[in-house]
């Protein structure tokens, strides 16, 4: 099943204001949400690699670290939610972040199913470049505060959606 919004004829496949004129009405990829969907993703984090580059992050670890400077130790299973992310996806990432010194996974003394993970000291000097990143992406989306948060509102609600249904 394809959900799509057709556009009414003669309106053009590109969004207003591109001139790149690489999609046209017949490779149907306009009508497509979940391409525009895609497209803006792999923008917004491609926009995002080399500024995270200079800090020798990737754009989840990235992630990872907001998530801790705003909520300190917390459980892997917190973050893996919080992320939305699967444990085999997120484990190795946290490796890899433990190995450069970011971060710390401790087994819990009460349970030991759960690991916590939390903050090393070279992670947490990391939060003073945060609001840098931050208005740096801001600048290159090239929207307004009302536009930015209508468009999250609009991307939650979507998530909020689609997590009711997903199987």
């Amino acid at each position: 099943m394809s959900i799509s919004h057709p556009r009414p004829p003669g309106t053009g496949a590109a969004p207003t204001g591109t001139t790149s004129g690489a999609c046209t009405t017949a490779d149907g990829l306009d009508e497509l949400v979940c391409f525009d969907l895609y497209a803006a993703s792999r923008s917004v984090t491609a926009a995002y690699r080399p500024v995270l580059s200079e800090l020798g992050l990737t754009y989840p670890q990235y992630l990872v670290l907001v998530v801790l400077w705003d909520r300190g130790a917390c459980s892997i299973k917190h973050l893996a939610s919080t992320l939305r992310l699967d444990h085999a996806t997120l484990t190795p990432l946290l490796r890899r972040m433990e190995e450069a010194g970011l971060l710390v996974r401790e087994r819990s003394l009460i349970d030991e199913r759960s690991v916590t993970v939390r903050l090393t000291g070279r992670g947490d000097s990391l939060r003073d470049v945060r609001e840098g990143v931050r208005c740096h992406i801001a600048d290159l989306l090239g929207l307004d505060v009302d536009q930015v948060d209508a468009l999250q509102g609009l991307l939650r609600q979507v998530s909020a959606n689609l997590a009711d249904r997903a199987v």
